[in-house]
Formats: structure tokens, C-alpha cells, sequence
């Protein structure tokens, strides 16, 4: 096949903002985990796909198999779909307050 480019698991990407390995980031409609640290407009690679502890709202309690959402506005998960990016699923209870929760990232941000 001749016009296969890549898996597509892992992208490489400009950096939307200073992003810290392990953080999320989100270019346009593309949602993933920064595997490195990047500086804004440098190239990043974002992991689309897997089980990730991110940073979420606090004052949110979730539920396994909630869907998680991306505000790129804080830069967190959280469990509010209006005005953020649906990204995947919580794979755990995540208690009221806590800092980071476990996302099942399904690798279509929509």
C-alpha cells in the first residue's frame, strides 16, 4: 500500500502552548498526551490513545466510565461537556476533591 503514512497512535505536531510531558494538549480537533516537553510552535508528540492519570477539575467527583472532556481553557479534564472536547472515559472513581483522574483516551477528541 503505497499511501499509508503512519499508525496514528502517536503524532507529532506544533505545539499548541508550552506543553509538559505528560500533560494534555489539544491542536484543533486533536487531543493527546505530550510524551516530552515542548515549547509553543515546537514539535511535540502526542500519545492519542491509552490509560492516563491528567489533571482534572478538583471539585468534581467521577464515576468509572464517565466521559471526560478537555477544557482548553485550564488546561484540565473535567466532566462539563459544554464549550469543552470530549476525549475519552474515566477509568476509576475520582473523588471530590483530587487532582488528576485516569482517562481512557479513545483517540477521537470531538
Amino acid at each position: 500500500m503505497k499511501n499509508f503514512v503512519q499508525q496514528g497512535e502517536n503524532v507529532t505536531l506544533a505545539a499548541p502552548y508550552d506543553v509538559a510531558s505528560g500533560a494534555g494538549a489539544k491542536v484543533g480537533s486533536i487531543f493527546g498526551v505530550a510524551q516530552h516537553d515542548a515549547e509553543e510552535a515546537a514539535d511535540v508528540v502526542l500519545a492519542r490513545r491509552g490509560v492516563y492519570d491528567l489533571a482534572k477539575t478538583s471539585a468534581q467527583a467521577w464515576t468509572v466510565g464517565a466521559k471526560v472532556y478537555w477544557d482548553d481553557t485550564n488546561k484540565v479534564c473535567t466532566t462539563v461537556a459544554s464549550g469543552n472536547t470530549l476525549i475519552g472515559a474515566a477509568m476509576e472513581v475520582a473523588a471530590d476533591p483530587s487532582a488528576t483522574g485516569r482517562v481512557l483516551l479513545d483517540g477521537t477528541a470531538r
